[in-house]
């Protein structure tokens, strides 16, 4: 997850991906040009084509290097944690993604603008949807099992809904300015 202490990205190619990712998360892939880029990094739009010859290689690279970011701070959380304790240091995580409050997870935004991806980007969206959804899937299986998490079904079922939830919650919180609903959602699921 990219956080504030971040050091500052030395590349052209580097710095087009960072902003590229925070318009996806703000605006969505249809809400952004090269031109938008090209102000932000201060480059010409014919410099963005030469490390991105067409915007959806640019987006295809923007999910997944957010994606790696993001999983990569999931599979970090103590194994050895208790399950609800994991639960809350993903929700934690899930936060960090609202940024100042204006933004939405990367790949929830693109997965509302599906008809406008190419197949290559849905399926890393749909990649990194699962990832969350199996590692929230062990969790709830082990919660259920430590008795601190309610499973409602199959594991892998609750974890798609528990994660809809999660994604849904962004966009409120976004839309009222507020972490709670965040917050609500796990109360869904502690015992």
């Amino acid at each position: 997850m990219n956080s504030d202490k971040t050091p500052e990205k030395t590349t052209v190619r580097e710095q087009l991906l960072d902003h590229a990712q925070v318009l996806l998360m703000t605006r969505g892939y249809n809400g952004f040009s090269y031109r938008d880029l090209s102000t932000l990094v201060g480059v010409k739009t014919s410099s963005i084509h030469y490390y991105f010859p067409a915007k959806e290689d640019l987006v295809l690279e923007a999910v997944n290097t957010y994606s790696a970011d993001v999983m990569s701070s999931i599979y970090a959380i103590d194994s050895s944690a208790p399950a609800e304790k994991k639960l809350d240091r993903y929700v934690k995580l899930f936060g960090k993604l609202l940024g100042e409050g204006n933004q939405i997870c990367l790949c929830g935004m693109l997965a509302t603008d599906i008809e406008s991806l190419t197949e290559d980007v849905v399926h890393a969206v749909q990649a990194f949807f699962k990832a969350n959804e199996s590692w929230l899937a062990k969790v709830l299986a082990e919660g259920d099992k430590q008795q601190t998490l309610r499973l409602n079904g199959k594991p892998d079922v609750a974890a798609r809904a528990l994660f809809a939830a999660f994604q849904g919650s962004l966009l409120t919180c976004r839309l009222f300015h507020t972490k709670l609903r965040l917050d609500e959602v796990t109360q869904t699921v502690k015992r």
